[in-house]
């Protein structure tokens, strides 16, 4: 199953994971300062409860992908992890990413690179746990994305995704679009100066299979025990799966 094509640029020509990394690039310089201004901190905390899960596991190498601006790789140091690789389609966010590791004297232990997701040049069984935070539903073949991390996890390997979801009660459900949809894309457009990249947000939030859509997925492709575990009224969803 191909993830919904919606495009960041969809005027343009290009394929989905082409305009991805074109909108990143893009907003990489203010994308720290919007990230957490926009979520008003709450990405923070929904990282590190995501990563406590990961830390049952006291895995010992771990893949972030999707890593962007770092942040993500950097937390799973507190899973007990001894070395994090970060894989991100978008050379600007690596980048940033690669001089906040560098700042925090933390370059021995994570170490961030560009790479594509849906084709991971590792071997299999090389990872105890990948982490993914605000990623998947920038697939071009979610499928085949998700395949590719259970190829390379470790038997009894561990997933942890974390992603956007769709709240479902009143009235968190009409608080959230309507931030999303009017107060978000204003705000995201003022500061990093890209027209799209906040309103390609929401609309890729819309389109994403999140929940038991989400499960069946990662199912499909060979995981186990999977979990859905809300976080802030369904805001964001960890979703957690076993090779």
């Amino acid at each position: 199953m191909e993830s919904s094509e919606v495009k960041p640029y969809q005027n343009e020509e290009g394929s989905k994971k082409e305009q991805v990394a074109k909108m990143f690039n893009n907003i990489a310089p203010k994308y720290d300062l919007l990230n957490h201004t926009l979520s008003m901190g709450i990405d923070i905390l929904w990282r590190k409860k995501a990563v406590k899960i990961l830390k049952k596991l006291q895995p010992k190498k771990v893949l972030d992908i999707a890593c962007g601006t770092g942040d993500f790789a950097i937390e799973d140091l507190k899973s007990g992890a001894t070395e994090v690789i970060g894989l991100d389609i978008s050379k600007g966010m690596v980048d940033v990413g690669i001089e906040k590791v560098n700042k925090k004297g933390l370059a021995s232990k994570v170490s961030l690179r560009v790479g594509d997701s849906e084709n991971i040049l590792f071997e299999e069984n090389s990872f105890d746990g990948i982490t993914v935070g605000f990623g998947v539903r920038n697939f071009e073949n979610l499928e085949k994305g998700l395949s590719e991390m259970h190829r390379v996890l470790n038997p009894e390997g561990q997933l942890i995704v974390l992603e956007f979801s769709k709240p479902k009660y009143f009235p968190i459900k009409q608080l959230y679009f309507f931030y999303f949809k009017f107060i978000l894309p204003k705000i995201g457009k003022l500061v990093s100066k890209d027209q799209t990249a906040y309103t390609y947000l929401p609309d890729s939030v819309n389109a994403f299979p999140d929940g038991k859509k989400f499960t069946d997925i990662l199912e499909k492709v060979g995981f186990k025990s999977t979990k859905i575990i809300p976080c802030s009224f369904g805001i964001a969803s960890i979703y957690v799966g076993t090779k």
